[in-house]
């Protein structure tokens, strides 16, 4: 199982506490690429209302927009600056909205430090709405057709960091998990969670017929004829799926990790 990490520095620090834990593991750097559909929609904001009429996804937004305008502008007097950190004490996206028209439409301007050069009236305001597409998935039509949306696909690259876990006994990889959690993206953590049991569960079932079994062709027919393996709980089941060669794969691994050892089509534990 792998983790992600946002840094390499996350990545170093990861990868020092699994170790001091007697975890085995690796690190790894590759370039990584996130792929965002963007559906944009731009017009006055009074146009953007009459228009979004019945759509209540855009209905709700302009509408935070609406009582986010009401009370910046009743604590935000003309010729005023404000921090930029100030203003965004906290992820607010419709207030983001909000001051990057005002400041594109002229009514402020600076960097760290905005001021506000004038109160415009909130229907003439020119707003630009960005929605991930999967929020707008039951109304896209409806909104091409009645907003002019358009679709920008955002591409970023970047260096990604990860840290994989060269383990299969199950206390070590909970223990894993426990360290990772300070470390890891959320993502990779639920998916490491699944993946690290499952390679746990698999691994296991090798050895145990690596036991009965000194063939790998005969390994691998018994472990097939049991697919898929299946991991339950109380109220959650998790089912485990592979072929020959993702077999030949965890064999591999736990021939590196000292478990077994495969000649040819021999096996020994």
């Amino acid at each position: 199982m792998r983790f992600e990490v946002l840094s390499k520095e996350d990545m170093i620090e990861l990868s020092k506490e699994l170790s001091k834990e007697g975890i085995m593991n690796k690190t790894r750097e590759e370039l990584g690429w996130e792929l965002h559909h963007i559906i944009v929609i731009k017009g006055k904001f009074s146009e953007l209302v009459k228009k979004s009429e019945g759509i209540e996804v855009i209905e709700d937004t302009l509408e935070e927009i609406r009582a986010t305008f009401d009370a910046l502008m009743d604590e935000w007097n003309v010729g005023e600056e404000k921090e930029f950190k100030e203003l965004f004490d906290e992820v607010n996206v419709p207030k983001l909205t909000l001051i990057t028209a005002l400041i594109e439409n002229g009514y402020v301007e600076g960097e760290e430090k905005l001021r506000l050069l004038n109160k415009p009236k909130l229907d003439e305001l020119e707003i630009e709405l960005r929605f991930n597409i999967d929020e707008l998935e039951d109304v896209l039509e409806e909104i091409e057709d009645k907003l002019d949306a358009t679709l920008t696909t955002e591409l970023p690259f970047m260096r990604k960091y990860f840290v994989e876990v060269l383990e299969i006994e199950e206390e070590m990889i909970k223990r894993a998990l426990e360290i990772a959690e300070e470390y890891a993206t959320e993502d990779s953590l639920v998916e490491a969670m699944f993946v690290g049991i499952g390679k746990s569960v698999l691994a296991n079932a090798i050895l145990e017929i690596a036991e009965k079994k000194d063939t790998k062709i005969e390994l691998i027919e018994t472990l097939l004829e049991h697919e898929p393996l299946t991991v339950e709980g109380k109220r959650e089941k998790i089912n485990i799926y592979f072929d020959d060669e993702a077999i030949e794969d965890i064999l591999k691994e736990l021939q590196k990790m000292g478990y077994l050892k495969v000649k040819g089509n021999r096996i020994w534990i």
